[in-house]
């Protein structure tokens, strides 16, 4: 699969006529909890010709190029990637952190580096506070639950823990969590979750579970608390994300 998705870089590389900066696996994959038929959810960014950015006419700065059951693959371009980047978009960091690299150019580390000082540790745990919140939703709709969606929740709150103990992004796969922000008495449960996900359908279901659900209740109340009383961080400056942009768009770097 990893050629068949290089090609297909090459391919709407030289269709769309854009520079791809960098590629990388963004979904369950990423977060090492992929069914047997889990997809392949792949993220870019890329840079158009100087002219294109020049232009007064708007431009699309997304790109969506195939989606079908095996691939997923969209891409942003590197001008809407630094406007959300300066107000610490979480999908954001969740691509740079990605452990599955399909593809990276030498000039997007100044990217990279300039998002060590984009970072809020508030915004990113309340992105992650809401998904759990989101998850939660879901789950109360129904007696069954996709085990898909207890996986997404019990991520995304220890992706807040993550944050808001140790300040910086959260990893993306889900044993890095594990091994150190979750409770020893929880753990049985979520491999147990893990391993049903492994060997089924991506969209399996199970009954739901009380005591899983009154903790992810009681997780989402105490990550709100905590997460409301952390500071706002000042936002870096536009000059400086500008000198970047710049410098990668006109081949400087």
């Amino acid at each position: 699969m990893r050629n068949a998705i290089e090609n297909e870089l090459d391919l709407l590389s030289a269709v769309r006529d854009v520079n791809v900066l960098v590629a990388v696996e963004s979904g369950s994959r990423a977060w090492g909890i992929a069914s047997r038929d889990s997809d392949y959810d792949v993220r870019f960014v890329y840079t158009r010709p100087v002219d294109e950015y020049l232009r007064l006419k708007e431009t699309r700065d997304t790109m969506n190029w195939r989606l079908d059951e095996t691939l997923d693959i969209v891409g942003w371009d590197l001008q809407k990637l630094m406007r959300l980047l300066r107000g610490s978009n979480p999908t954001v960091f969740e691509w740079l952190s990605s452990p599955i690299v399909y593809r990276e150019s030498d000039s997007f580390e100044a990217v990279r580096e300039i998002a060590a000082k984009c970072f809020s540790p508030k915004a990113s745990a309340f992105h992650y506070v809401g998904m759990a919140r989101g998850e939660l939703k879901r789950i109360s709709r129904d007696n069954t639950v996709s085990i898909k969606i207890y996986l997404y929740a019990i991520r995304a709150i220890l992706a807040a823990r993550w944050t808001l103990d140790e300040g910086v992004p959260a990893p993306m796969l889900l044993d890095d969590l594990v091994s150190a922000k979750l409770e020893a008495d929880m753990a049985p449960m979520l491999e147990g979750l893990v391993k049903a996900k492994a060997s089924t359908a991506d969209k399996a279901t199970i009954s739901r579970c009380e005591a899983l659900d009154l903790w992810i209740e009681s997780e989402i109340e105490k990550l709100t608390k905590r997460s409301r009383v952390l500071p706002s961080l000042k936002r870096v400056p536009w000059e400086e994300l500008d000198k970047v942009f710049l410098s990668i768009v006109k081949g400087c770097c």
